[in-house]
């Protein structure tokens, strides 16, 4: 029986890789309006700092579900999934290298070791998520550009659909501007990579090892909680530098440290902190989704490949 019991089969690499991405694509369908919300504040000082604007302008959005319920009540529901089809095409790619090929490449840096050190975790983590980036990026610029955009308004409005985000990304800012962004995504990858994925490695270790819980869903919810936390806390100021960048008018910023310098300038070291709560709320449910997900269907791959190849 798949359920929620410990797994009796290792799964194999193929199964994790097409399993990771899948859960990840599932977490993102629950969690899209918190991180579109994230987006949005994490933007809006930028935009303030760019035009003249009045008060209420620049306090469009304040907290979490006051974004969400201003884009709601002025741009519609439909706002709160903008980019959702790059998201999802980001995922399929991103999350199947950086969380499916984890183990196997932990396992290389072990030679196969039953012991393994929380070196060997780091640097798994920074290999795949800097994988990951270098075959998803562009997914991630046009994921955030659509999230930027302002639904119903006709002068914010970049592009008519996700294809048409390629292709006008690629026309109007080169090869280059697919990939904008690279350096900080890179680094927040790396960063969010290392934080989530060993986090939930040692707290789950930790629980099986010091606690009565076994391999299964309690272990799994409080592990993924864990990772999402300690990864929002670490991973922040990376992901603001990297929003307003990938976001950013061709030629507004020299690059990503420059990005970096004239937030802490205008704005002041908590606009890296900005978005904070909905980055936590995200981070914390898409975890719990995320990982809970692939736990199972990797144990119901599994349970699917023996079936299918124990003859009747």
């Amino acid at each position: 029986m798949v359920g929620f019991g410990p797994a009796d089969v290792p799964p194999t690499a193929a199964v994790k890789f097409v399993g990771a991405g899948t859960a990840a694509c599932i977490a993102d369908l629950f969690t899209f309006p918190l991180d579109t919300a994230k987006v949005r504040l994490q933007i809006q000082g930028e935009s303030s700092s760019t035009v003249k604007s009045s008060h209420a302008q620049v306090a469009k959005y304040r907290g979490v579900f006051g974004t969400i319920t201003t884009m709601v009540r002025t741009e519609g529901p439909r706002s709160l999934y903008n980019g959702l089809v790059a998201g999802l095409q980001r995922q399929m790619s991103f999350a199947s290298v950086r969380i499916g090929l984890y183990d196997s490449v932990k396992q290389f840096y072990t030679k196969g070791s039953e012991h393994v050190g929380i070196g060997s975790r780091l640097l798994a983590g920074c290999t795949t998520g800097a994988m990951a980036v270098a075959v998803a990026q562009p997914t991630d610029v046009v994921k955030v550009r659509f999230q930027a955009q302002v639904s119903g308004c006709a002068t914010n409005k970049r592009y008519q659909g996700t294809m048409d985000a390629y292709r006008t990304i690629a026309k109007e800012e080169g090869f280059r501007g697919l990939w904008r962004g690279t350096g900080p995504n890179v680094a927040r990858n790396a960063i969010v990579n290392c934080t989530e994925l060993v986090t939930y490695d040692l707290i789950k270790d930790a629980l099986l090892r010091s606690t009565p819980m076994t391999d299964d869903l309690p272990c799994h919810f409080t592990s993924a909680f864990g990772a999402g936390f300690c990864t929002t806390v670490i991973a922040s100021p990376v992901d603001v530098v990297k929003t307003r960048y990938m976001n950013s008018a061709q030629g507004q910023y020299s690059g990503a440290l420059n990005c970096a310098v004239a937030m802490l300038t205008k704005e002041g070291p908590m606009a890296f902190y900005k978005g904070f709560m909905p980055s936590f709320l995200r981070l914390g449910s898409w975890n719990v989704v995320m990982f809970v997900t692939y736990e199972q269907l990797k144990r119901a791959m599994m349970a699917a490949r023996h079936n299918w190849a124990t003859p009747l």
